[in-house]
């Protein structure tokens, strides 16, 4: 060897594997962070994820913690990177290299590392996603809507990751090089980062921050909202979360420091804890990033199992087979041509009802919206002809339901949700009706009692002579028909039900293509106001909300959100799954990029266990310790690894979820069916427990071989 570059990269060479070690963190990061940002932003997503909706928020979010996840990671990275080099740049400097040939040196190093391996991660981003998309339509499900494309400008947020990756691997080498104390630089590699002493008051102190972090974020936006009439900007009401995140902190700190264990119990694991100690900095930054991601994770994973459970006990529930409604002016099949159709698929039915109902102009409070510099607040004003409702006369909601009330003259009563018996944003309220084409208006009173009838939610019922009187004069635009039949046999109806949803959509005119929550009095309403109305079909692209189309009649946004859709039971459960299959993949992808980072934190951080503690298991070694104390030496310090993260993010995030279910209902409570999910959510944590645990065995191996210890 004739020159120091030479020298250098004999190193190099050397110590391969801490470079690529580097490598493959930066690469993973980046990869991970494009393919995520990929799908998120994808017109494929978007067309399906409504403008400000939850679900949208929920990506968001958890992108937002795989960002953090994947920054934090890549630093811990690049801080283990140099520490490692920390050695040989000390000898270097020691036999009189001077610092500009070690920061040219390195400078080559890192801009061949970080731009190699952040090229890479983001040029393989996108096709890792669309791969993992034709995976899951390949063995899953396959529709019209499921080509995926993919918008340039999401690259955009990309190469701002990579940026980042870029210019943090640069000052931390610059950083790096201008240190002047040679004995520090030589040392550095066997600098630990101990914990000062945690009370361990800690523990339970943070267990309690963390639930009253969870439920402060959660609550103190509605109650700013319902409390305050403020909506405040976008992330503010996320300061509410901080105290979660701080208990957290403390919970893995006292994990770290103390442990659990009480008494004689806790001098068994005493060279595993010691060595954790000394390393507790980093140990509890990694739990922290794995907790967050794992929480994330399994937030994404339960929305397949809540969603399909309950709709699988909601179809069942149902107490008819067959049921739709349209519009009196459109031409759609009644009885016989649906018994003649039956009869061609072979269907008998056993039971028809169609009775008429009315739309009528209802009273209720407004909310006037005024922007201001700190956000949006709001008045709430009453309003005499407010939104529009649909009423049904005591004599056709028992011919529909086999009931038998009787409404008193001058009252009606709202239909709600048997589970819960209330109606979210239904108040069923009504005071005052208004004959839309008459003019005419009529008062009225709640009734006390409600009726519950998932088929027939949001709609009153009435007297027979106030309907009667109230409707007479409305033009067919403003009347329904309501259809409620039963089959023989529902199971085997498939074919008959998709040929009925044909001929409705086929027969349906396009003055009835609209949004589920298009409203004509609304519309009415806004037009005299000067105001755009957002749901009339002319508004919605510019709304955020794509057109409801009859030539795409088995996408998810026409069967969720047309409002004349159509409910039969074969049908939505067998095309359950085609109908959510955006939303089902877009979730199930998110909780295989988090855990997937989840696993490679892990990994590495185990990985640099054994690194870093290499001479104080030889060290052991040479006092006598056998190969069964070694490894359960290392069994402990990695099930810690592995465990902690895996309990506290499982059981915060499965709190959390139960929490939400139980408040998000009107009145709060869990309902059967929801109960159903969890339990199913319960099943999901345990299958992917069981993955993980074998992830940990793989680890622990690993790390068995690079030390030489032997399993006994």
């Amino acid at each position: 060897m004739h020159s120091f570059s030479e020298v250098y990269a004999a190193l190099r060479r050397e110590n391969r594997k801490q470079y690529a070690l580097l490598v493959c963190c930066c690469f993973f990061s980046v990869l991970l962070i494009t393919a995520y940002v990929c799908m998120m932003r994808s017109p494929t997503i978007l067309s399906v994820l409504p403008e400000g909706g939850d679900s949208r928020k929920q990506v968001m979010m958890i992108f937002g913690l795989t960002v953090v996840g994947c920054g934090v990671f890549t630093t811990y990275a690049s801080g283990l990177f140099f520490r490692q080099k920390s050695r040989e740049t000390g000898v270097f400097l020691a036999l009189g290299a001077s610092r500009a040939q070690l920061r040219r040196e390195l400078g080559r190093e890192l801009a061949l590392i970080s731009f190699g391996s952040c090229a890479a991660g983001a040029v393989l981003g996108a096709p890792l996603a669309f791969v993992l998309w034709q995976l899951f339509r390949l063995f899953v499900v396959d529709t019209d809507e499921m080509p995926l494309s993919f918008d340039p400008k999401a690259y955009a947020i990309a190469l701002a990751f990579s940026l980042f990756v870029i210019v943090m691997l640069f000052w931390m080498g610059a950083r790096f090089i201008r240190r002047t104390n040679i004995i520090d630089i030589v040392q550095e590699s066997h600098k630990s980062e101990p914990i000062r002493d945690v009370p361990r008051w800690y523990g339970p102190v943070g267990i309690v921050l963390t639930a009253l972090g969870a439920f402060l974020g959660y609550s103190v936006p509605s109650w700013i909202i319902l409390g305050l009439h403020w909506y405040p900007p976008e992330g503010l009401t996320s300061i509410f979360y901080l105290p979660a995140l701080i208990g957290l902190y403390m919970i893995l700190l006292h994990t770290v420091v103390n442990g659990w264990r009480q008494g004689k119990n806790r001098y068994r694991h005493i060279i595993s804890n010691s060595m954790m100690k000394f390393q507790g900095r980093q140990t509890v930054r990694n739990m922290l990033v794995m907790t967050l991601l794992i929480a994330g994770a399994y937030f994404a994973s339960f929305y397949t199992p809540m969603l399909g459970t309950g709709a699988m006990i909601g179809y069942d529930k149902r107490p008819v087979d067959f049921s739709y409604h349209y519009r009196a002016d459109q031409d759609i099949p009644g009885r016989d041509e649906v018994e003649s159709l039956a009869r061609e698929h072979g269907v008998q039915l056993t039971s028809f009802e169609m009775q008429p109902a009315a739309v009528l102009g209802v009273d209720g409070t407004a909310s006037v919206e005024t922007e201001g510099a700190f956000g949006t607040t709001y008045t709430v004003e009453y309003r005499e002809l407010l939104m529009e409702g649909v009423f049904l006369s005591e004599s056709a909601y028992n011919a529909l339901t086999g009931q038998s009330v009787d409404i008193a003259p001058g009252t009606v009563t709202g239909i709600f949700t048997e589970e819960t018996g209330g109606g979210g944003m239904f108040g069923g309220d009504a005071t005052l009706l208004t004959n839309m084409v008459t003019g005419e208006t009529l008062r009225v009173t709640p009734a006390e009692d409600k009726f519950t009838y998932d088929m027939l939610f949001g709609r009153y019922v009435m007297d027979d002579g106030d309907y009667a009187k109230i409707t007479a004069g409305l033009t067919p635009e403003w009347r329904e028909n309501q259809v409620f039949f039963n089959v023989a046999d529902a199971e085997s109806s498939y074919d008959f039900a998709k040929a009925l949803f044909n001929e409705i959509v086929d027969r349906s005119g396009s003055e009835v293509a609209v949004y589920d929550a298009y409203d004509q009095v609304s519309e009415l309403q806004a037009a005299e106001r000067g105001e755009t109305y957002s749901f009339s079909p002319a508004n919605l692209e510019s709304a955020g909300f794509d057109t409801v189309s009859y030539d795409q009649r088995d996408s998810s946004n026409f069967r969720m959100f047309w409002k004349y859709m159509p409910q039969f039971r074969s049908l939505d459960k067998a095309d359950f799954v085609k109908t959510t299959a955006v939303f089902l993949m877009l979730f199930i992808f998110i909780a295989i990029v988090c855990f997937s980072a989840v696993i490679v934190i892990a990994f590495t951080r185990c990985m640099t266990i054994a690194m870093t503690n290499a001479h104080v298991y030889d060290d052991l070694r040479h006092l006598g310790a056998p190969d069964a104390y070694l490894f359960g030496a290392v069994r402990s310090q990695i099930a810690r690894v592995f465990a902690v993260p895996a309990a506290a993010g499982t059981g915060i995030i499965y709190a959390f979820y139960l929490m939400i279910m139980y408040f998000n209902g009107d009145p709060a409570g869990i309902t059967p069916s929801e109960a159903a999910g969890l339990a199913a959510c319960l099943g999901l944590i345990a299958v992917l427990s069981a993955g993980f645990y074998l992830v940990y065995r793989l680890t622990r191996r690993s790390v068995c071989r690079a030390l030489s210890i032997k399993k006994p």
